[in-house]
């Protein structure tokens, strides 16, 4: 979870069992979205996140053929944060992080 992610969608995960490391509790909170990307995928995990900052690395990294793990965005005022947890506990149960390499998927899902 990056640190743009409002705490009660890591709650709401959390209560559903949904295993997740957010910036700040692993320290990482200050690093540049770049360096966070790669800490995510160091630790082999999917990066949530309402900053579209990372769309914007997220597309350079795949334009240029640059691995990263996936991005998962959410807007902050189109979705809600009851869909941002009904979704990415959908995902977190379907998806392994492998089907996420290379991807920048929106949410809400359609």
């Amino acid at each position: 979870m990056d640190v743009h992610a409002p705490w009660a969608i890591t709650e709401g995960l959390r209560r559903r069992g949904v295993d997740l490391l957010t910036a700040q509790e692993d320290g990482t909170g200050l690093l540049d979205d770049p360096e966070l990307l790669d800490r995510a995928a160091s630790l082999d995990r999917v990066l949530f996140t309402r900053d579209e900052d990372f769309l914007v690395e997220g597309s350079h990294r795949q334009s240029t053929d640059k691995t990263f793990v996936g991005i998962v965005y959410a807007h902050q005022l189109r979705v809600t944060i009851g869909q941002c947890v009904h979704d990415l506990e959908v995902m977190a149960k379907v998806y392994e992080p492998a089907d996420m390499a290379n991807r920048i998927e929106h949410l809400p899902l359609k």
